[in-house]
């Protein structure tokens, strides 16, 4: 596996966007809208990405942030395939939030961790090619 992004929870994703890419020279690289927010990926020079989750119709993410405020949400690791890695994480006693993958940003599969077993960091599996 290799790391892929960091999700970070905002309720300003173009203001974020604007801070990171004057601070990191992090353009952003994809934004798209779904499961009822808006997701902005900030390309980093190493490849790796910073990805903004705006609200825009309620859902997990506003709820998140009405409990936890806004800050740092997930950490996503590069898979070739999310369900052996889902398997992996069963067989070793990590409980998924996602049993099977799921679609997420770009049309990547992706399954995340539940925090309860992973130190308390929700895990993303994102399913893609890994650099080699």
């Amino acid at each position: 596996m290799e790391f892929d992004h960091v999700g970070i929870a905002t309720r300003e994703a173009g203001d974020l966007a604007k801070l990171f890419d004057d601070l990191l020279a992090a353009p952003i690289a994809h934004e798209e809208r779904f499961d009822g927010m808006r997701v902005v990926f900030l390309e980093l020079s190493d490849g790796t990405y910073f990805e903004l989750l705006e609200p825009h119709e309620g859902g997990p993410i506003a709820d998140y942030l009405d409990r936890e405020g806004p800050g740092l949400h997930h950490v996503a690791l590069a898979t070739p395939d999310v369900a052996a890695a889902i398997d992996r994480a069963r067989d070793l006693g990590v409980d998924p939030v996602d049993e099977a993958p799921r679609q997420g940003a770009w049309g990547h599969e992706v399954a995340f961790l539940h925090p309860r077993s992973t130190g308390g960091i929700l895990v993303e599996f994102v399913e893609r090619e890994l650099d080699s």
